[in-house]
């Protein structure tokens, strides 16, 4: 690690952590931990990272412009609302298939001792992604393919979906799966 350039190493750091986030009874995600994992001191941690709540608020990072980047472009490709909307959360599912570490902090189990503000910051993110559910129910509305008074439930009623297949698949350790069957019932949840 010692010849990377500084980004690079950031993202290393990074890349350990949600490793190690994807052990579901694997070692406590302490800061000694991950330097042990990459073969570096804790010390060459804090070089590039102030604190391990700055190293979360990385992943955090990640996962909002990995999401919103991919919400963007199923609303920019998607004009039917319906299908809009049921893109979404196949997407958010297959999110967290593809990122297992990445799901512990979607359902902020590994932030529950860190800093208060990475909670936040994972709440303001639901929120977010309920307003986006929102914006294509009511595109689906404006197509009379819903309701406009059930958008604001109907989100909701999504986004608790999407949180539950979350840590049914964290608290499996991964195992089963977040889209399994989701097709079925989002096209039940979407009726």
């Amino acid at each position: 690690m010692a010849s990377t350039p500084p980004g690079q190493r950031r993202l290393q750091i990074l890349q350990a952590l949600a490793a190690m986030l994807e052990q579901p009874k694997g070692e406590k995600i302490t800061t000694a931990a991950l330097a042990s994992r990459l073969g570096v001191s804790e010390a060459a941690l804090y070089r590039h990272f102030a604190s391990k709540a700055q190293m979360f608020e990385g992943l955090i990072e990640f996962i909002e412009a990995s999401v919103f980047g991919l919400i963007n472009q199923i609303a920019d490709k998607q004009a039917d609302g319906i299908a809009q909307t049921r893109d979404i959360l196949g997407m958010l599912l297959n999110f967290a298939a593809g990122n297992p570490g990445m799901t512990r902090v979607l359902i902020g189990d590994v932030l529950v001792n860190e800093d208060e503000r990475l909670q936040q910051r994972m709440n303001q993110f639901h929120d977010r992604v309920e307003l986006a559910l929102k914006q294509s129910l009511r595109l689906a509305a404006a197509a009379g393919q819903a309701h406009e008074t059930e958008v604001a439930a109907r989100a909701a009623m999504l986004l608790s979906f999407i949180i539950g297949r979350w840590h049914r698949y964290a608290k499996s350790g991964f195992k089963l799966h977040p889209a399994q069957d989701a097709a079925l019932q989002i096209a039940l949840l979407l009726n």
